[in-house]
């Protein structure tokens, strides 16, 4: 087995829980960190995904997910730095006569990509909470998967128009909701009502706290540092 490397290099979001790794304030025997500042977040999941840039970094759930499929050879520890209720995570346009979310069924829906994590927690939401069949919405993406080899098995419902501005698109009534788009506006309201007790609610009935985004170590430096 050979030495456990000095420096790693190591991306991971700009939580402040995990400041102390920063600074060092916060060790591990024998290692040092060498973080390297990512904006966005989620960029640093298509770099490692795509170009394995990090021997650790944060990782979206479903991205991982993908990743392993695709049999990127990195591994995720017991570790989230991010887990949040997903229930406001979807808005929609008021006037495009969305009375429930199950009229989401024939309209258009945005999203950053088909497997960001938040997106794939709100369409089990709306499917297991209120009927959603997911299969019969369209969704508009305006970005690539950050596993490469996704972008070209999503579903058929799937439309992807790179750079699109969906949250304009919203507000203009050319689509009748997003999720985990940030988007405001007079005719802009939560599809999910008073989301916070609805997840109060979920919590209490099911005891889960959404996951959302983990940490994964290249399986190379496993194998040599078990």
């Amino acid at each position: 087995m050979s030495t456990l490397p000095r420096h790693l290099r190591t991306a991971l979001g700009n939580h402040p829980h995990l400041d102390p790794l920063r600074d060092g304030s916060v060790k591990a025997e024998g290692v040092e960190f060498d973080h390297v500042e990512v904006t966005p977040i989620t960029a640093i999941f298509r770099r490692m995904c795509r170009d394995l840039e990090f021997d650790v970094c944060e990782m979206s759930l479903c991205t991982y997910f993908l990743a392993r499929a695709h049999g990127k050879p990195f591994t995720a520890l017991p570790a989230f730095p991010l887990a949040r209720f997903q229930h406001g995570g979807a808005v929609y346009n008021t006037d495009a006569g969305i009375d429930t979310p199950k009229d989401l069924e024939g309209r258009k829906v945005g999203l950053r990509a088909y497997s960001v994590t938040p997106g794939v927690w709100m369409r089990g939401i709306l499917a297991q909470e209120h009927g959603v069949d997911w299969r019969k919405v369209t969704w508009v993406l305006n970005d690539e998967e950050h596993v490469a080899e996704y972008n070209d098995l999503t579903p058929p419902n799937v439309v992807r128009e790179l750079g699109a501005d969906l949250a304009l698109r919203l507000s203009e009534g050319k689509l009748a909701a997003c999720a985990g788009i940030r988007a405001e506006g007079p005719n802009i309201k939560p599809l999910i009502a008073d989301p916070q007790e609805a997840a109060r609610e979920f919590y209490r009935r099911t005891g889960i706290l959404p996951l959302d985004h983990l940490v994964v170590v290249k399986d190379s430096l496993l194998a040599e540092n078990p």
